[in-house]
């Protein structure tokens, strides 16, 4: 499994529309082929902190996910809106929930 991490920084004057903008491309996401769970959250300590958590199946799905006109335009919007470049981090990660928790 492939996880994802990041954030972006929301600013007063755009808040709204980074929102908006945000849960459409999760909603999009989640419908795209590989794509585990796609969401974002209000980082409940920096309320200006908007964070994501994908999870895919694959490397290939996220390159193809990557790969699209509407992510692409996503991040630009993103980097247009914010304060600050989106925050980016993928890991190759191991499901071990059974082996720690019985």
């Amino acid at each position: 499994m492939i996880l994802i991490t990041g954030h972006v920084i929301l600013t007063s004057e755009h808040r709204e529309r980074m929102i908006e903008l945000c849960t459409e491309h999760s909603a999009r996401s989640r419908g795209e082929p590989g794509c585990l769970a796609h969401n974002c959250h209000i980082d409940v300590e920096n309320p200006d902190l908007l964070m994501f958590v994908e999870e895919w199946e694959s490397v290939d799905a996220v390159r193809a996910h990557f790969a699209l006109p509407a992510a692409r335009a996503f991040v630009a919007d993103m980097r247009a809106l914010s304060p600050q470049p989106p925050a980016i981090r993928i890991y190759a990660a191991e499901d071990i929930t059974a082996t720690l928790m019985g």
